[in-house]
């Protein structure tokens, strides 16, 4: 089977992670999307992420009417800060008879030769990046097992924003599949 591992703080997911999702499973040869919740991205300060486990449950309640999406943990019970290479050394163990891609934005492949050990993700690893606006793919990471895919249909929407605006007691309904905005309202979640 094909994976997609489709990794984020999801802090929260919103519709632009679901769309690129959908997108991706549609136009590729995947046959699931995993999306696995990072509880530390070693690259992002953490002072703002909710807890991992909330993030999760997020993440479960917004893709709980597809059975080609999973919430996956995985990296809750490895060392942290979460490093995608010991992610997918451990995935691939453990599940060695499916074969596993990298989904990324092309923001975050400018950045992938700050991982850790970036160079045997690209070498063992099909990477599909799906382009961002205002982020081109580098000609250096241009090589047959990066795919690009170009016409996803993106929204300029981040977590960021969103969490920001729910500070301000703005509603973002719209932004979020509605299930997970009414948990994100009942929880008070991002208020302070």
């Amino acid at each position: 089977m094909n994976i997609g591992l489709y990794f984020g703080s999801f802090n929260p997911i919103h519709i632009g992670h679901l769309i690129v999702a959908n997108h991706i499973l549609q136009h590729t040869d995947l046959d699931k999307i995993w999306f696995v919740v990072s509880p530390q991205n070693p690259l992002k300060a953490s002072k703002s992420l909710l807890n991992e486990y909330d993030r999760l449950h997020l993440v479960e309640i917004a893709i709980e009417d597809n059975p080609k999406f999973r919430a996956s943990n995985v990296e809750f019970g490895l060392h942290k800060p979460s490093y995608t290479i010991d992610t997918l050394a451990y995935l691939v163990e453990k599940f060695p008879f499916e074969k596993f891609s990298v989904i990324m934005g092309s923001d975050s492949a400018q950045n992938i030769e700050r991982w850790k050990n970036y160079e045997k993700i690209l070498e063992h690893f099909r990477i599909l990046v799906y382009n961002r606006p205002g982020f081109q793919l580098p000609e250096h990471l241009r090589r047959e097992n990066i795919i690009e895919i170009n016409d996803a249909p993106l929204l300029e929407i981040s977590a960021t924003f969103i969490r920001q605006q729910i500070k301000k007691d703005h509603s973002v309904k719209y932004l979020l599949p509605e299930k997970v905005w009414e948990y994100i309202d009942e929880n008070n979640y991002y208020k302070n």
